[in-house]
Order: C-alpha cells, then sequence, then structure tokens
C-alpha cells in the first residue's frame, strides 16, 4: 500500500432539515447547486465543496451542526445575503447577522438555515 492509495478526494459533512424543501430552497438562494436529489437525500455544491442535506431532523443535532465557509470577499457575501433576506421569507430559524466583524483569525458574518444549522462565512486575516 502507499499513500496514493490513501488519497481522500473528498469530505461531505451530513446536514439536517426540518422542512426539507424549505432547507434546499433557502441554500439555492445563496448560491448552491443541488446535484443529486432523493426523498431523503440532496447534495448540494458551491465552488466545487459539496455537502449531504438529510430529510431528518433532531433539533440538538441541527442546532449544533455549524459549517464554515471560507471566502475572498466577506463583505460582498454579506451583501449578497442581505440581499437574498430581503426578497425571501425562508421560515423557521433563518436569519443574518449583523455586519461582518473581526474575530482575530478572520473577519466573519453568521447565517442559520431554516433548521438552525449555523453557517460561519468568513474572510481570513492576511498573513
Amino acid at each position: 500500500m502507499t499513500d496514493s492509495d490513501l488519497q481522500v478526494d473528498d469530505i461531505r459533512p451530513f446536514v439536517g432539515t426540518h422542512d426539507f424543501d424549505a432547507s434546499r430552497d433557502f441554500y439555492v438562494a445563496l448560491g448552491w447547486r443541488v446535484t443529486y436529489d432523493s426523498d431523503t437525500l440532496r447534495v448540494l455544491e458551491l465552488e466545487n465543496h459539496r455537502f449531504y442535506l438529510q430529510n431528518f431532523y433532531n433539533k440538538v443535532w441541527c442546532e449544533n451542526t455549524m459549517l464554515h465557509v471560507a471566502v475572498k470577499n466577506v463583505e460582498a457575501w454579506y451583501a449578497f445575503a442581505k440581499q437574498r433576506f430581503a426578497v425571501n421569507t425562508f421560515g423557521g430559524d433563518a436569519r443574518l447577522s449583523d455586519a461582518p466583524r473581526d474575530e482575530g483569525y478572520a473577519k466573519v458574518f453568521y447565517i442559520w438555515d431554516p433548521a438552525g444549522v449555523l453557517l460561519h462565512i468568513a474572510q481570513f486575516a492576511e498573513a
């Protein structure tokens, strides 16, 4: 066995939903694309990064799930997200934090999806 035999192609977290279709609509409105769709599982992709949206809900699990999304321009992402929230009613726990703030390691703002999953949208500090 060589190191190339152990190469990892992708890591995809599973994300729960309270309303499977509302969560899909939320992520699609924020730019994700559905690349696989069934009654129980969807693959969502953004800029060649993917996760599984699962038709399963557990309040404690969803409200303790976080996805960290590293971006090049956090201010542009915040403006985009704010505009998406202005024209969409996502329902559930979907909400947007205040403007990005410096947290030392990155400039960050937060988005909660309809099931309470927390998205950290972050632009890493220049080294």
